[in-house]
């Protein structure tokens, strides 16, 4: 039977005139199946043209409540009635349903409010703050935490304190963290200028150096890496502060016996995007760094092997599904961006068809599965004529690579699945994860399109790049709060997010305000089951999300939902810096790898492991920060430094306010003025021109302090 030829019943509903927008909610006695479009106008008076209608044809059970909600982008014209058609199933026939109700309301301001990408982009950033472990710095901004994990490591005779932990509960698992630490260097490469304008570049900067500090001491030796510190099983049996933790914190490693080839991948292309990051501001840390991803992407290589089978803990968490070809070829790609060396683009080249990144078309992209990041690096080198001989196979990734991107636009041959608001939609448990990656390569690959002069590719002709970026910026818009629920699902921002995350961190009272210990099963007792908001506000928190059906329930004991984790933040960030910052005026497709005179196509060597202290993160523009050491002396058995640091205004325009973050200050200090937990300019100096530059000078008896830029004004 057509669908045009059913017996659905029409019901008409007076309506006021000039309003602006409308929702709609259905409960239904029976399952619906679609809603029809009538063959009437749907949405006019009489004899005037009808205005486009937003519904979508979708089904849902029967008792079930469903909202559409929109707002139109035209004049509404006064409307006198509303006409819907409606169609069940019964044993396979298309009939009619019988009576439901519509309630149809209607605003005369309904409409959504631009979102503040700026503010979200810095709580996004102040999320990885409260994700640490380890002794925390002075400056750290979320104050309700404190040091833990301080013991992490030594039962396997080895330091692994510091590094995140990755959601909710209190392990630290490598794969995810590494994949964090991998996006948040993507982005700063892609829009750190975008992030330096808006204050934030120092705080990602500090974001990436977390991870890749604890990185250095997870490696101690070439072909040895720790992969995880604590387990799901004991963890996840308590509710407990990290500050309170009582469970096993035992040190998992990969080795030559017990290869983990997608975990030593992942931790390669990690390290060797941090080394881009840091490439300018802190040459000796970025060198050490890549001479880790060297040995690492070297022993990914020769030992190959899943890592779940040599870290059989991590197996009902973090199970590498996809295996480990496509980390290998990611860590390769990462490789050759830090490093321009032609062995890594050959390595591409040459395993792209037999490790599956010509072969895959993909519909998701995240900590598992790497091939539509791959795919789209392969196809930004191809866009920026470096493939040579390799174009042919490159092309075959940069096909994937639009076929994946066609498919979250729903014009490929296999689409994303969405929920009726819009939201791309792959799985129930933390579907979030998939909505930002996958809107970050949106938006890098919008861009690069852009700068090459191209459109995209789809089954149903060219697209203009912009329409990906509109996309990315659609799924932006949807998690900040334009969405069915009118939900924010970044804990902090917007007016309506959610109180109730299952995070133990953040629901249990903070062991600064209440030092009284929180046992293992009497966390779960008093706060976990505990119907009040969260006593700590988990600022910058992107949680799970909601189902299939823009459905979501604020519940702690909702896993699926309400955890949070450091890789839905990742992607995030660059996209919240592309969106407050616009394009940035420059072309996307420049390298941002220093170019080798010529490209060598040997192996390179890796240095030897270094125990070098790693540098703080700092600015490369518009503040420039220079530490030297001018003159030491010994006393009372003791040396003594006095180090100076300059401070240049690199902008053309006046920095009216500084503020700078200063720890592992262990003397006095002259030249600044202490205000809160920061400094800022001397008494006597009230700004500083553009070009000119401050001095400060302090004295210690160890290594030069940390500095960096937390925020600044210009006139």
């Amino acid at each position: 039977m057509e669908e045009g030829q059913s017996n659905g019943r029409n019901m008409g509903f007076p309506l006021k005139p000039n309003f602006a927008g409308w929702e709609m909610r259905i409960v239904t006695s029976q399952t619906l199946l679609k809603l029809l479009q009538p063959s009437t106008s749907p949405l006019s008076n009489p004899g005037t043209p009808s205005p486009p209608l937003y519904l979508k044809l979708l089904s849902f059970p029967k008792d079930s409540l469903l909202t559409w909600w929109d707002y139109p982008k035209f004049q509404l014209l006064p409307l006198t009635h509303i006409a819907i058609s409606c169609v069940t199933p019964h044993m396979e026939k298309l009939l009619c349903m019988s009576p439901f109700l519509l309630l149809l309301l209607l605003s005369p301001t309904f409409a959504f409010a631009g979102h503040d990408y700026g503010q979200a982009l810095s709580k996004s950033l102040l999320f990885f703050e409260a994700q640490r472990s380890g002794f925390l710095p002075h400056n750290q901004r979320v104050t309700w935490r404190a040091h833990s994990g301080l013991q992490d490591g030594k039962a396997s005779g080895v330091d692994l304190v510091g590094g995140y932990y990755d959601a909710g509960d209190n392990v630290k698992f490598g794969l995810p963290m590494a994949f964090t630490v991998t996006m948040i260097s993507w982005s700063i490469i892609e829009y750190g200028k975008q992030m330096a304008a808006s204050g934030e570049l120092g705080h990602a900067m500090e974001a990436v150096k977390w991870g890749t500090d604890y990185f250095i001491k997870a490696h101690p030796q070439a072909n040895v890496l720790y992969g995880e510190v604590g387990d799901g099983n004991t963890d996840h049996y308590c509710w407990q502060r990290p500050e309170d933790m009582t469970t096993d914190r035992h040190g998992y490693k990969i080795d030559p016996n017990n290869p983990g080839s997608d975990l030593a991948g992942e931790t390669a292309a990690a390290m060797a995007a941090a080394s881009i990051v840091f490439r300018r501001s802190n040459p000796a840390y970025s060198h050490e760094l890549l001479s880790h991803a060297y040995q690492l992407f070297d022993f990914a290589d020769k030992y190959r092997g899943k890592y779940d089978s040599s870290i059989t803990v991590a197996q009902k968490y973090y199970r590498s599904i996809s295996g480990y070809n496509d980390e290998l070829l990611w860590a390769a790609a990462w490789l050759y961006q830090a490093s321009n060396n032609q062995y890594y683009l050959d390595y591409l080249g040459r395993n792209g068809d037999s490790m599956g990144g010509t072969g895959w078309s993909m519909t998701e992209f995240g900590w598992d599965v790497k091939y539509a990041g791959v795919q789209t690096l392969v196809a930004k080198f191809l866009m920026q004529g470096k493939a040579a001989h390799h174009a042919p196979v490159f092309e075959r990734y940069q096909q994937k690579a639009e076929s994946f991107m066609c498919s979250c636009l729903g014009k490929g041959s296999r689409n994303v699945q969405k929920t009726p608001g819009g939201l791309i939609f792959r799985q129930r448990w933390n579907n979030m994860q998939f909505v930002t990656s996958a809107s970050f390569l949106a938006t890098v690959y919008s861009d690069y399109l852009a700068s090459s002069g191209r459109n995209l590719r789809c089954n149903s002709g060219n697209v203009a790049p912009a329409e990906l970026l509109s996309l990315a910026k659609s799924q932006v818009d949807y998690l900040l709060g334009d969405n069915p629920r009118a939900t924010s699902y970044m804990v902090g921002y917007g007016s309506n997010f959610p109180q109730r995350v299952h995070h133990r961190g953040s629901s249990i009272v903070s062991v600064k305000v209440n030092p009284s210990f929180v046992s293992c099963r009497g966390g779960y007792d008093t706060w976990f089951s505990s119907k009040k908001s969260d006593p700590n506000l988990l600022t910058g928190a992107l949680v799970g999300g909601p189902d299939a059906y823009d459905d979501f329930a604020d519940e702690r004991d909702n896993y699926e939902q309400t955890e949070p984790a450091t890789y839905n933040n990742a992607p995030l960030v660059g996209i919240l810096a592309r969106l407050h910052g616009g394009h940035g005026g420059y072309n996307q497709l420049l390298p941002v790898a220093v170019p080798a005179p010529k490209p060598v196509a040997t192996k390179p060597q890796p240095s030897p492991n270094t125990k070098t202290t790693p540098s703080p993160a700092s600015w490369s523009v518009p503040i420039s920060i220079e530490q030297k050491m001018t003159t030491s002396w010994v006393a009372n058995g003791k040396t003594y430094y006095r180090y100076s640091t300059v401070v240049t205004n690199k902008s053309n325009k006046s920095l009216n306010s500084l503020n700078l973050s200063i720890s592992k200050l262990y003397g006095p200090i002259w030249g600044l003025t202490k205000s809160g937990d920061s400094y800022t300019f001397p008494s006597w100096l009230s700004s500083l021109e553009a070009g000119k530059s401050l001095e400060f000078v302090y004295i210690h008896s160890t290594s030069p302090a940390d500095v960096s830029v937390a925020n600044y004004v210009l006139a």
